[in-house]
């Protein structure tokens, strides 16, 4: 039996795994990260400023199942605790596969909640593109953090 060219494309655009084909994805995921090597500094003549800095590490589990190393480096400026962050994040996958974003948010009565804007990415997620978010939750964790999280990842 003989396919058309058109039918053979189609054949192999199915048997691809979902998340090679280029699109858009919605990834959710839980995170959880601790500080690994951070500055903190006080500043001089304003009572309960400080300026943070410095490298973080985390795990986010995603609802498909698959699990993700986070290396990032965070800053903050803090009055008494509140204020504005930003930093730079690596998600690497066990398959080598990596989303690259920088963040930006703020810390306010506790609670930290940012945006992504997705940078780069290898692997399965080479040339991405595209936004996110996250937004901390309630842990009993000592010394670390717990987020809920989510990216919308744009592939060519």
């Amino acid at each position: 039996m003989r396919m058309s060219c058109a039918s053979c494309i189609l054949l192999i655009a199915l048997s691809l795994p979902a998340t090679a084909r280029a699109g858009e994805q919605v990834l959710e995921f839980k995170l959880v990260t601790k500080p690994v090597d951070v500055k903190v500094t006080e500043v001089a003549n304003v009572e309960g400023q400080t300026v943070m800095s410095g490298k973080m590490f985390g795990v986010a589990i995603f609802k498909d199942g698959r699990i993700a190393v986070k290396d990032f480096v965070n800053s903050s400026d803090l009055l008494k605790g509140s204020g504005p962050m930003f930093g730079y994040s690596t998600y690497t996958f066990d398959d080598g596969s990596s989303i690259t974003a920088r963040y930006s948010g703020a810390i306010k009565d506790g609670k930290a909640k940012g945006e992504y804007t997705i940078l780069s990415g290898t692997g399965m997620y080479a040339n991405a593109t595209g936004t996110g978010g996250f937004e901390s939750t309630k842990s009993g964790f000592k010394g670390a953090f717990l987020y809920d999280g989510r990216f919308i990842v744009k592939t060519p």
